[in-house]
């Protein structure tokens, strides 16, 4: 995470000022008219009004160029001209103008102080450090363009503006030299913002020695400034941060921390992430320096932007060194972490949980952070459409999970819900959120189950069922008997069905679906039954022969020739038929009224061979003479073809056929088929009446499949 952002406030918060303070007198006169001529041609008054300010700052370039001397008169003409400049370059747009007109190198010229008038001369300097301090603070408007950044250094600035941090050196402490130095280090951040050359050229002209001294130093304006500056000088800068600590700044930057001052120690908590950023060596040095405690007290700051970056900050400490992610949390670190989570400030948010996530990887802070109350704030991140912020709060979240002693928290909050269902921006976070349900399904066992189970006996109803609804997705199947059928979880579940909330219909259909397909390695409705029970076949030559023929059948007038050995073998329909007191048992020909042909070909056909390919179409029809002959197998056969046949449209017949037909598959296909696809179905007008009338058959499916210690398919 770089820290070079706040850069872009300070070097903009210089120009904030409204736009009459940059315009001069003359340049308000010319808006008045051109606001009475407001017909004319508005690009053309905008051409005048551009060529009458570029002549008004050519004539203070040469102002400048004609003025640098001791003499009183041209160092007020020069402080004048500068003050002019400043002001026009306080407002952005005007600042191209001013370095096209060639102010540059004039102000560079004029951050040194003159010659003396007369060789050994000692006399007071007028007007001593104001114009310095005005071409000081005037380049550094200028460098908030970055394009004329490199212009300015060229011109040969920053050697005097390192020399200007040294005006104190004398012993004044005026305002005047305090101003000086100020400008001097807030032109230096602007020059060398997100510019590594410069920022290198700045330790090589030797500034950054001064720049530590005034860390030290009594005008809490100036420590501000310098501490920017070299914020600025150490990011992505190894040779800079190694000079800054080797300058001995890092006591005075930790007794910055301490600041009541706002802004002073939020400039220091920055330098000192910028020093440790991507560099473990001096991270180490940091916290030997006793950063620790000072950085955990930032959380608590009214500052935002200081808790942010204390936030940051404690990430970095914690990122690999276990011992310390152990001693933040001991530190008093995580309340105010937590407090953090639910700030207004998106940022504030991210920053806090990055910092928990990286203290989440040890398992004490795991379950610490859990009992101080951060799982569900950092739930309710995932919720957020900031991709950074939503990935940093699903890291914390994958650590807490670590931890078994967490897993009934993430329930009770709704947390496993929220993971299955939460909209993930990026790869990375759904690949994160997906090992975090892994990580707690592989915890629900033992004393963690154990723990979930009380909680679904004795608490308040609304978490029995969420411990009901997690325990379905999360649960092994070796525990769905225990879970749903012995401590209640079964009942819980379908009374949600019944709900007159419609999530908690949908999480209630989506619970018992999933437990169905981990209850079952095998469903009617993506794989055939096997076959019935082996037994020999006549085989296919015989289907309607008259060969060895001892029965016939009349179907819709024709004769159907067919075996008594098979027939007997095939049903106990038949057996009755031939064994008992029926008229059939001695009678030639037997007539079938209610059977069409091709249907009892093709059940005769069945009977001969122990298969056949049921379509679509007779599939019905084959099911009721299957049933009322007693011939499972080929019931069975019918009933998977019919259930790849179940819509929305249909279902509700689809179930009433499988009560009628006493058709067990097909009635399991249309339980499953019912939950799975519930958002389509539940806005039918007819839901409501088809789940009343399911409900008892799903209750009854369900003990069975559950009861079952192991469930080769859903028969």
């Amino acid at each position: 995470m770089e820290h070079h952002h706040h850069l872009n406030q300070k070097r903009y918060d210089q120009t904030t000022s409204s736009s009459s303070s940059s315009t001069s007198t003359s340049r308000r006169s010319l808006k008045r008219k051109l606001d009475e001529d407001f017909e004319d041609n508005t690009n053309n008054n905008n051409s005048i009004e551009s060529h009458d300010l570029a002549l008004k700052v050519r004539a203070q370039v040469v102002i400048l160029d004609s003025t640098f001397s001791q003499i009183e008169s041209d160092r007020a003409a020069a402080k004048r001209a500068i003050h002019f400049l400043s002001q026009l370059a306080k407002n952005e747009e005007e600042v191209n103008l001013i370095v096209d007109c060639g102010a540059v190198p004039a102000l560079v010229r004029h951050l040194k102080a003159p010659p003396p008038v007369r060789e050994g001369g000692h006399a007071p300097m007028p007007y001593e450090h104001e114009v310095e301090k005005g071409s000081a603070f005037t380049l550094g408007l200028l460098a908030i363009k970055p394009e004329h950044q490199q212009l300015i250094t060229d011109a040969g600035a920053l050697a005097p503006l390192v020399d200007l941090l040294k005006r104190h050196k004398n012993g004044e402490n005026s305002r005047a030299v305090n101003g000086v130095v100020r400008r001097a280090a807030d032109a230096i951040t602007n020059l060398a913002h997100e510019n590594s050359h410069i920022k290198t050229r700045v330790r090589v002209e030797g500034g950054i020695p001064p720049l530590v001294e005034l860390l030290d130093f009594i005008d809490p304006k100036v420590q501000r400034s310098v501490a920017g500056a070299l914020r600025t000088l150490a990011f992505k800068n190894d040779e800079n941060k190694n000079q800054i600590v080797e300058c001995n700044a890092l006591p005075t930057l930790i007794l910055m921390l301490r600041s009541e001052d706002a802004a002073i120690h939020y400039e220091a908590v920055g330098v000192i992430g910028n020093l440790v950023h991507s560099s473990p060596n001096i991270k180490r040095e940091v916290l030997l320096a006793g950063a620790l405690q000072p950085v955990i007290g930032l959380l608590s700051s009214s500052c935002s932007e200081s808790q942010r970056e204390a936030a940051l900050l404690l990430g970095q400490f914690a990122a690999t060194d276990s011992d310390c992610k152990v001693h933040i949390v001991q530190r008093g670190a995580v309340p105010p972490l937590i407090e953090m989570l639910q700030s207004p400030d998106a940022q504030l948010r991210e920053m806090s949980a990055f910092a928990l996530g990286r203290l989440a990887q040890d398992a004490h802070n795991q379950a610490g952070i859990a009992h101080s109350g951060g799982i569900l704030p950092l739930l309710k991140l995932l919720d957020s459409k900031n991709g950074s912020l939503q990935h940093n709060a699903a890291f914390a979240l994958y650590g807490l999970a670590d931890n078994e002693d967490n897993v009934a928290e993430f329930i009770k909050v709704g947390g496993i819900q929220k993971l299955q269902e939460g909209e993930f921006i990026v790869q990375p976070t759904k690949d994160c959120v997906g090992k975090t349900v892994k990580r707690l399904e592989e915890k629900v066992h033992g004393r963690v189950l154990s723990h979930l189970l009380y909680l679904m006996r004795v608490t308040e109803s609304v978490i029995q069922t969420r411990v009901a609804l997690a325990l379905a997705h999360l649960c092994s199947p070796d525990d769905q008997k225990t879970i749903f059928i012995d401590n209640n979880g079964l009942e819980l579940l379908l009374d949600l069905l019944e709900s007159s909330i419609v999530k908690e219909q949908r999480d209630g259909s989506e619970a018992l679906f999933k437990l169905a397909k981990k209850a079952s390695s095998l469903s009617p409705v993506d794989a055939a039954p096997p076959s019935p029970t082996p037994q020999v076949y006549l085989g296919e030559q015989y289907v309607n022969n008259p060969t060895l023929s001892d029965v016939t059948f009349l179907v819709e007038g024709k004769r159907f020739y067919a075996h008594r050995i098979c027939l007997l073998a095939s049903s106990d329909a038949f057996r009755a038929m031939f064994d008992g007191g029926y008229r059939e048992r001695d009678a030639k020909d037997i007539e079938i009224p209610n059977i069409r042909w091709d249907v009892f070909e093709l059940m005769m056909r069945y009977i001969y061979t122990g298969s056949v390919d049921v379509n679509l179409d007779i599939a019905q029809d084959l099911l009721r003479a299957a049933d009322q002959y007693l011939l499972e197998g080929l019931k069975r056969l019918c009933e998977y073809a019919i259930a790849q046949d179940i819509l929305v449209e249909n279902v509700s017949l689809m179930f009433e056929l499988s009560e009628a037909f006493n058709a067990l598959s097909l009635r399991h296909a249309c339980i499953l088929f019912t939950l799975e696809h519930f958002d389509k179905l539940s806005v039918m007008p007819w839901y409501p009446q088809l789940i009343e009338r399911i409900l008892p058959e799903m209750r009854n499916y369900f003990v069975r499949v559950l009861a079952s210690p192991v469930q080769d398919d859903l028969r």
